[in-house]
């Protein structure tokens, strides 16, 4: 353990840490606690020993009585049979609440998860305005007519609502990724149980509540806590539900993904990423520096779509790892509660040393640690310092495997062909960059990276009208944007005979 200058000792006196705030599931429009009474005490990781958070431990049957309100509210409600200008109007009620406590929630959010208050804060008002996003598009959707398939026939496409939701949300971004389904899914009228992590669930359930002061009706919007064994895993069982919408680890996704095909149940996956940061020599390496650093500290590197890979054309390497390495010593980490907190906290132990065995599996492998390796703040918190490789091949497992932690792993190719085939050497397809100042290159190598989500001259960026998932192993489907709804919405062919039709007998 090493303390550096650019690390923020926590402030156990802050008075911001006495507040151990209780929660209760929202159930069919009710605070409920879990039948049993059991509860999980959260601890936060940038505060040793600080209690920060308590919610109910769900059982099998608690998610079955969420599911079966969520079942009768599509099934009898209100809900799936108002206009899209009543849903929209509640939407966007539930947006401007959610602009109105973002302090309330940040804070909750930060000391959770461990990262950092302003960035907290940034993502909660972002959340608003998916919220609504979603809100406007609700009152907009629509199917299709055919008017051109015969003198007298008409062809109608009607889009109708899945039905009853699972979400089943990580820690690491709970508030940004419940936003990114939530509304959506409802939206387009289905009902929701969602299930955030064990780690990190206060967030969700306050989304919940401002959703039921707005007046969305009861058993739309449900929020259990709880493990994923048997919490998350009844979604995906539950005959209940109609689709389960998971965000998390391939072997999880992948778990899910096999309960929910015994019964032919949709699914929605964003599992890991690998992602690429591509550099040619043309780009503005000032800017391209400071968009790497962001890219894999961005979170303390808790982030599917971390761009924890640099691969940086041979002639500037020295040059730009310079620039990397100069702000990577300067950056501020640490206490997530200081305004001038870049990077947060790990989100737990196991996790913490998770990331150090993959740092000694690369220096075990030959690659060179040029910064970093090590944990920080000895008895502070779950602090992992910025750290730095060089000399990485495509065989080493700091190339392939998603570390989710402040790691950057450097490779350096010759062409843009080269470059490409290296972003593409993985089994994940989550995100990508290019920094280039010539265009043409940066979109037809961008346009040749399979990846769902990718940026020229920046990273971790986006807007809700944008859609966002994965290709190979990084997940199915897609989220935001139009393309959102349909992954909460059937489909419906009617084919409409005008006048008599012709005989078949006779």
């Amino acid at each position: 353990m090493t303390v550096q200058s650019n690390f923020i000792t926590p402030d156990s006196s802050d008075p911001r840490l006495q507040s151990k705030s209780r929660y209760r599931m929202l159930v069919d429009g009710k605070s409920v606690d879990a039948a049993s009474g059991k509860t999980i005490h959260r601890v936060s990781p940038g505060h040793a020993g600080v209690v920060v958070g308590t919610w109910p431990d769900a059982s099998a049957d608690d998610v079955r009585a969420a599911i079966a309100a969520a079942r009768r509210a599509f099934d009898t409600g209100p809900w799936p049979r108002m206009s899209g200008a009543e849903r929209s109007r509640l939407m966007f009620k539930t947006a401007e609440l959610i602009l109105a406590h973002v302090e309330e929630i940040a804070l909750i959010e930060s000391l959770e998860v461990g990262k950092p208050i302003a960035q907290a804060r940034g993502e909660i008002t972002f959340c608003a305005d998916l919220w609504s996003y979603a809100a406007g598009q609700a009152r907009a959707l629509e199917g299709q007519t055919h008017n051109n398939i015969g003198d007298n026939r008409l062809g109608l496409v009607l889009r109708e609502p899945v039905g009853v939701v699972g979400i089943i949300t990580p820690w690491n971004f709970p508030f940004i990724i419940a936003s990114e389904r939530v509304p959506w899914a409802i939206g387009g009228g289905c009902t929701v149980v969602l299930k955030p992590s064990e780690f990190t669930s206060g967030t969700s359930i306050r989304m919940a509540e401002l959703a039921r002061e707005a007046g969305i009706p009861d058993g739309v919007f449900n929020v259990v806590t709880g493990y994923g064994d048997p919490a998350g895993q009844v979604l995906a069982e539950d005959p209940g539900t109609d689709m389960v919408a998971f965000t998390g680890s391939v072997r999880v996704g992948t778990k899910l993904g096999e309960i929910a095909a015994r019964s032919v149940k949709r699914v929605g996956l964003e599992l890991g990423g690998k992602g690429p940061q591509i550099v040619f020599a043309d780009a503005d390496l000032e800017a391209a520096a400071d968009g790497i650093a962001y890219g894999v500290y961005h979170n303390a590197g808790q982030c599917c779509i971390s761009g924890s890979r640099l691969l940086v054309q041979e002639g500037i390497r020295d040059v730009l790892l310079d620039r990397l390495l100069d702000i990577s010593r300067k950056v501020t980490f640490g206490d997530p509660l200081n305004e001038r907190t870049k990077i947060g906290a790990m989100i737990s132990e196991a996790h913490a040393a998770k990331v150090h065995s993959y740092v000694e599996a690369g220096q075990a492998d030959g690659a060179e640690l040029l910064l970093g390796g090590a944990r920080v703040g000895e008895g502070a918190g779950l602090y992992y310092a910025p750290t730095v490789f060089s000399g990485v091949t495509a065989d080493m497992s700091i190339a392939r495997e998603e570390i989710f932690g402040p790691v950057l792993s450097t490779l350096t190719f010759k062409t843009a062909d080269e470059a490409v085939a290296l972003a593409n050497a993985s089994e994940f397809g989550l995100s990508a960059s290019v920094w280039s100042t010539n265009l043409e290159n940066a979109l037809q190598s961008i346009r040749r990276i399979r990846a769902g989500r990718c940026w020229i001259n920046s990273v971790i960026d986006g807007a809700p009208e944008l859609p966002i998932g994965g290709y190979k192993k990084s997940g199915l489907g897609r989220e935001l944007g139009r393309y959102g709804f349909d992954e909460y919405s059937q489909f419906k062919g009617i084919h409409v005979t005008l006048g008599r039709p012709d005989p078949w007998f006779g």
